[in-house]
């Protein structure tokens, strides 16, 4: 059979047995393993797959992913998402549509100690969905904002995406992470601005919230204190040049843990819960990652990452007329597929092709961890939007998917800025890394 001909038919395999909703990292182990084999033999298939499970398994920096996982199940279990709502309802809760800023300011810190943005969405959802509903907000707005403030989490850091990006691409993590900031702060504030524009066009969907007592407000800002000083230490000691990404998620799990021992807002029991939690949750990512190590040899023997590079560097296209089908690809993908099993998926095949187009691989991955949020809102997949929905049942998720369009379309605002000014991106990580490098 011809190589690239094997490689086409695995691909349809592969994408054949997600959509049959056979698990991500089974179904890259069967068309990897099967691919080699077909192509290189049996033999040469067990070798792959003895050394490179080990290999990927022992490398040092791959203890950031289970890190941050047990940071973000601290952070749900010990009640900072509250403590971070109030204070930013005490900011902005008294304008219009306020209750919703609120809580788009909320994720975005949330996303800051989590790392996930399902974890974002289903825990602010739990907290502020009540409350809006008690303003009496539109349904539509409240849960669509729940959404798409929750998809902060892959782009904010920490970002357990920047991290599988990094692996696959072998990228600095900590230059993914600074350059992940700026962006997640552009895209917050789009969602703000939509927010706004919403609630200016409908007042009805989205009523001022009343005025908080200097007393009250006081002790919101005082209670998220805590919270506030842990992305500090972490995130702030990480763009310092203090701590490595691995150290960074050390100490923020630590303090996450101490805190929540202190304040008895965490027990015993609590930890054991949130490391078994962070202990499956980490396996799943291994398996996909070990299994994408096995699916990327099939590919290259198979030639399609050369083929696909070929095809679009020689068709003709300028450089962002061939990002823009890239991107185009990723929408398209986006609406079926799960974010883990685009980036293993994809990435092999189209980073050779932004490196040969001359692109940042930085800057790409933010691009790509905006893609995979505009994902999360997308039907028939949705992700975010079937958390959201599993909270406020009695929301029909068409009526969120209606609410989270203009949402979608700051995205692709936020796309176009970034395309047109990648400083954004790239600013901070070469800026910071200049400094520590001195």
């Amino acid at each position: 059979m011809p190589e690239t001909l094997a490689g086409l038919l695995g691909i349809f395999a592969l994408l054949a047995l997600i959509l049959l909703r056979v698990p991500v990292a089974f179904a890259m182990f069967a068309i990897g393993f099967v691919g080699i084999t077909a192509l290189s033999g049996v033999n040469a298939a067990l070798a792959l797959l003895a050394s490179e499970s080990f290999a990927l398994a022992a490398r040092y920096e791959l203890i950031v992913i289970p890190l941050f996982i047990l940071m973000g199940n601290l952070a749900t279990r010990s009640g900072m998402s509250r403590e971070l709502y109030a204070a930013a309802y005490v900011l902005v809760g008294r304008l219009r549509g306020g209750l919703a800023m609120a809580t788009l300011l909320g994720c975005g810190a949330f996303a800051a100690l989590c790392g996930s943005s399902i974890a974002s969405a289903l825990t602010m959802g739990k907290v502020s969905l009540g409350e809006m509903e008690r303003y009496r907000y539109s349904p539509r707005l409240a849960t669509a904002t729940v959404a798409a403030g929750g998809t902060l989490g892959i782009l904010i850091p920490p970002s357990t995406g920047f991290v599988i990006y990094a692996i696959l691409t072998e990228q600095s993590i900590g230059r993914l992470f600074l350059a992940g900031l700026l962006p997640g702060l552009l895209l917050l504030a789009l969602f703000m601005l939509t927010v706004a524009l919403l609630c200016r066009l409908n007042p009805d969907a989205g009523p001022a919230g009343e005025r908080p007592t200097r007393g009250l407000g006081r002790r919101a800002i005082a209670g998220a204190v805590p919270g506030l000083g842990v992305i500090v230490a972490t995130i702030g000691g990480l763009y310092a040049g203090l701590f490595s990404p691995v150290e960074a998620a050390a100490v923020g799990s630590g303090l996450l843990a101490i805190l929540g021992l202190v304040r008895r807002e965490i027990r015993l029991k609590d930890l054991w819960d949130a490391g078994r939690d962070s202990a499956m949750t980490s396996a799943t990512v291994m398996l996909i990652l070990i299994a994408a190590h096995l699916v990327n040899p099939f590919l290259a023997l198979s030639h399609i990452p050369q083929w696909v590079g070929e095809a679009l560097t020689g068709s003709g296209l300028s450089p962002y007329a061939v990002l823009a089908l890239i991107i185009l690809a990723y929408l398209l993908l986006g609406m079926f597929m799960d974010g883990f099993a685009m980036l293993v998926l994809t990435l092999p095949i189209f980073f050779p092709v932004v490196m040969a187009l001359g692109f940042d691989p930085i800057w790409f991955g933010v691009i790509v961890m905006i893609v995979l949020e505009i994902g999360l809102l997308s039907p028939p997949v949705g992700m975010n939007v079937f958390i959201v929905h599993s909270i406020a049942r009695h929301v029909p998720q068409s009526q969120i998917y209606r609410g989270v369009l203009p949402f979608w379309a700051a995205m692709i605002v936020a796309l176009a800025i970034l395309v047109a000014i990648p400083q954004i991106a790239t600013t901070l990580p070469d800026w910071v890394m200049g400094v520590s490098s001195r």
